[in-house]
């Protein structure tokens, strides 16, 4: 009953201006930035590893900053789940689509970094191409089937559970969807490769260089840019010679393009999650209380 009644108030909130939710969620950013909480001792270490010459007091305020852009977009997500296409495309303007238009008959992946808007974004570059993505289940049954209908509900584009592999992926990439791909999350050691992200050892996944030599597709990065308005969805053009033979040099190349993007708009990443959590063998942990 509990998650009825929240997606309930997510539904109200859909019918505000866009401008009402940035002040409300302004309010309540600052009030939760201001509490103590593991995500802010969390977001405060990611940010003193990444900018080290920063002042304290500098990155205390982009702190409390992500903490509202954070805020207002868990408050957007009621038009991400009930907002009409037409309001979609006013919310959600897209930047560089001929970039996407260029590659027409071509597999193509757009690689998505954990920005505020990800998710608008992404419901929104599926009115202009089938898109394919991934998602994590959720544990609570009626939970995740509402997820999962919302994302679909423009009946734009496939999901499959991350549990499911890349396979299937692929084959829609061969089949004419888009994936739209969001690698920069710390998946654990396994799987990854350590190369630097802000000057940071930083465990990588493979993934995006993988899956683009097995479908023989182009990358473009992409990221929302929220503004006062709505966002804009940047599409920047393809890189050039990727993938490589070398998975590790790919990993490097994509965390430099991740990591630029970053600077260009710090507030809006997600700073509050365990970036840095894995760590190559014999190091310490960088989370841990001194």
């Amino acid at each position: 009953m509990g998650f009825k009644l929240l997606v309930g108030l997510v539904w109200l909130l859909s019918w505000l201006p866009f401008r009402a939710i940035a002040l409300l969620g302004w309010l309540v950013g600052h009030l939760i930035a201001g509490l103590p909480s593991s995500r802010r001792r969390i977001g405060a270490r990611n940010l003193e590893l990444c900018l080290p010459d920063w002042p304290a007091a500098e990155r205390r305020r982009l702190l409390r900053r992500n903490f509202v852009a954070m805020v207002q977009m868990l408050l957007e997500y009621g038009y991400c789940w009930f907002a009409s296409p037409e309001r979609l495309r006013r919310l959600m303007r897209i930047e560089g689509l001929e970039h996407l238009k260029a590659l027409d008959g071509r597999p193509v992946v757009l690689m998505m970094p954990h920005f505020t808007g990800l998710d608008l974004a992404g419901l929104r570059i599926s009115m202009e191409t089938p898109v394919v993505s991934i998602y994590s289940r959720q544990k609570n049954a009626w939970l995740d089937e509402f997820f999962r209908t919302r994302r679909l509900r423009l009946g734009t584009g496939i999901i499959f559970s991350r549990q499911q592999g890349t396979r299937a992926v692929i084959r829609a990439l061969r089949d004419g969807y888009r994936l739209y791909y969001l690698p920069d999350q710390d998946f654990g050691a396994r799987d990854s490769v350590f190369v630097p992200f802000f000057g940071v050892n930083t465990a990588t996944i493979t993934g995006l260089s993988r899956m683009a030599a097995a479908a023989h597709a182009a990358v473009l990065p992409c990221y929302p840019r929220r503004e006062r308005d709505g966002y804009t969805l940047v599409i920047e053009p393809a890189l050039a010679d990727f993938p490589s033979a070398d998975a590790a040099a790919d990993a490097a190349r994509m965390n430099a393009v991740i990591e630029a993007q970053v600077r260009r708009q710090l507030h809006q990443y997600f700073w509050l999650h365990k970036r840095f959590k894995s760590r190559p063998p014999g190091e310490a942990d960088l989370y841990a209380r001194g």
